[in-house]
């Protein structure tokens, strides 16, 4: 049976890249793998300190509520991601569904 190399080493350098990238923004490796190379990365959610941005909406007339509601809907959710590298060669990025 043949094994057929879709990669070379230009795509491996950026495929490490992004994941040395991503593991710089807070991700961290859940699975590996070197053959089919790709990597599923996951990050935690963060705690929003909600009194502060009680504070911030009453001191701004409700203004602040916006940028309230968007960190409590972007940070408040765990988030899973598929870096890897197809059969093309071709590198991308895919968000996981997660449990």
């Amino acid at each position: 049976m043949e094994t057929y190399q879709f990669t070379n080493k230009q795509n491996l350098d950026q495929f490490y890249e992004m994941i040395s990238a991503k593991k710089r923004n807070g991700f961290v490796i859940i699975e590996h793998n070197e053959k089919l190379p790709y990597v599923v990365l996951s990050k935690e959610k963060k705690a929003v300190k909600h009194s502060f941005h009680l504070f911030l909406t009453c001191i701004t007339f409700g203004l602040w509520s916006l940028v309230w509601l968007y960190l409590i809907v972007t940070l408040s959710r765990k988030k899973n991601i598929l870096v890897a590298v197809d059969e093309d060669g071709n590198l991308f990025e895919d968000k996981c569904l997660s449990a």
